[in-house]
């Protein structure tokens, strides 16, 4: 709530990116998602979403209430898992205890999910089929949120979900069957409901490939250029900055790919999903989502392109709105 505040102080319209995720770094919920987490069948990941609900109904209802009806985009559970997980020993020995297991089998259970290259895991979508309980839960307590902020202000609450991390219309047209189905059951107030509306993170280049397809599903895109140059590239941002200067010093590179937007590569899968995803739905809002959009260079190429929307960190906001203006 202390982000959105800043964000509306410098003059954001709402809210392009929530990170559903970033609810739980408190000890307490750290504690129930690892729980989730480590679940080992549906038994269990029922019980340990028990409680869950909760803590985000009253962060959705919050935010809902500081933005007083402004468009407030959720990003849909998106954590590469090894994030969320403990690592020291000292860290395994306190989750054990918390979670009631032994250490060696909270290490066994580690080493089972333990993943490879957890940022092309299991993560985004893929988290929301194959564990459809995390997808109810999230949509129940933004739904939740909905109501409980509705009883305290006269603007409707205006929630756009979106979907991270899609590379097939497949995938959305499953997730967008099982949103619907929560969200008809959860009797929100009819001015809510009628502003609810469904979209999808563009952030891989197949996605951008089958913009079109994807676009008949959805009400609106949004371009998440961290993840969209990652993959374009091939290149992770973790671990870019121990060779990226060294291209830039022999001049291979001109620029840092994730500071600027490579209008040539990157720029051009967005322009090209972009044009076919308007082709397919000529309604479809587009918006840009990532530290890009807080880049003056990269917001002038942004600017000539057919977009409503870019969403930022909260200090970057007044370098948007100012480079927007110009």
């Amino acid at each position: 709530v202390e982000a959105v505040a800043t964000a509306k102080s410098f003059g954001a319209e709402g809210i392009g990116l929530a990170r559903s995720e970033h609810m739980f770094f408190s000890r307490e919920r750290l504690v129930a998602l690892r729980r989730l987490i480590l679940s080992e069948d549906a038994d269990d990941r029922a019980q340990a979403l028990t409680g869950l609900v909760e803590y985000q109904t009253v962060d959705y209802s919050e935010i809902f209430t500081a933005m007083r009806g402004l468009p407030v985009t959720v990003r849909l559970f998106d954590p590469p898992l090894h994030e969320f997980l403990p690592r020291s020993d000292e860290d395994i020995e306190e989750t054990a205890q918390s979670l009631g297991l032994e250490v060696r089998a909270l290490k066994l259970r580690l080493d089972r999910i333990a993943e490879t290259n957890p940022m092309l895991g299991h993560r985004g979508v893929r988290l929301a089929i194959t564990y459809p309980e995390i997808l109810k839960m999230q949509i129940e307590a933004l739904c939740a949120g909905v109501r409980e902020a509705s009883t305290r202000q006269s603007e409707p609450v205006t929630l756009e979900v979106m979907v991270p991390f899609v590379s097939t219309v497949s995938e959305v047209v499953e997730v967008k069957r099982q949103t619907y189905a929560i969200v008809e059951q959860a009797k929100l107030p009819p001015a809510a409901r009628e502003r609810f509306s469904f979209g999808t993170m563009i952030e891989l280049p197949r996605a951008c490939l089958r913009a079109g397809e994807i676009a008949e599903h959805v009400d609106f895109f949004s371009f998440g250029t961290n993840d969209l140059t990652q993959t374009t590239y091939g290149i992770s941002r973790d671990d870019a900055p121990a060779f990226l200067s060294a291209y830039q010093r022999k001049g291979l590179y001109d620029f840092d790919p994730f500071v600027t937007l490579d209008q040539k590569g990157v720029g051009e899968m967005i322009t090209m999903a972009i044009e076919r995803g308007r082709r397919a739905n000529p309604s479809l809002k587009i918006g840009i989502c990532g530290e890009h959009a807080g880049d003056p260079e990269s917001l002038s190429f942004f600017a000539r392109l057919a977009i409503d929307y870019v969403s930022c960190s909260p200090y970057r906001v007044p370098v948007a709105r100012l480079t927007l203006a110009q």
